[in-house]
């Protein structure tokens, strides 16, 4: 063996000895200073009886506000209670079925994507919404992202 390649070898044996004795507290610091940090969202494709989705025009979207409905997690929130919480929030349903649909990674953001079902009424309960409605596959508002219309055109072809 190569007398650099037994040297890398002890190097790392030998990090991973003081890896393993280093306080936690120290080791997670650790691992926070060196890692990128990204934020963390949920939101909910939630259909109703008519098998239509819930889509909310949001006042901070750019281009066209119309969406999905979801928002951040706080620290150290579930992703299911922070659906719930946000949908609570901003249409005052709640939700059935909720289900962990997809994870998906945009850049330096995670989102973490449910299916559910409602038999609640939505109305606007947040300054963040303009406005709500239900929509039939194939009529989404014409600016709204493809990437959401794809993975709601999925779902509701039960394609999942």
């Amino acid at each position: 063996m190569d007398i650099r390649v037994r040297h890398v070898k002890m190097i790392t044996n030998l990090a991973g000895v003081v890896w393993k004795k280093l306080p936690w507290i120290v080791r997670w610091r650790i691992i926070r200073i060196t890692q990128s940090k990204f934020t963390v969202s949920a939101a909910a494709i939630i259909t109703n009886s008519e098998h239509e989705v819930l889509l909310l025009n949001h006042v901070i979207r750019p281009r066209s506000g119309w969406g999905l409905p979801g928002g951040f997690l706080k620290h150290g929130e579930q992703p299911d209670h922070g659906i719930r919480r946000e949908i609570k929030e901003e249409t005052g349903i709640e939700m059935n079925n909720l289900r962990m649909f997809r994870v998906r990674t945009l850049g330096t953001h995670v989102e973490i994507l449910f299916t559910a079902d409602t038999i609640g009424t939505p109305k606007v309960k947040s300054r963040e919404i303009k406005e709500l409605g239900w929509f039939a596959g194939g009529k989404m508002p014409e600016k709204m992202n493809s990437a959401q219309k794809f993975l709601i055109e999925q779902v509701l072809n039960g394609d999942v």
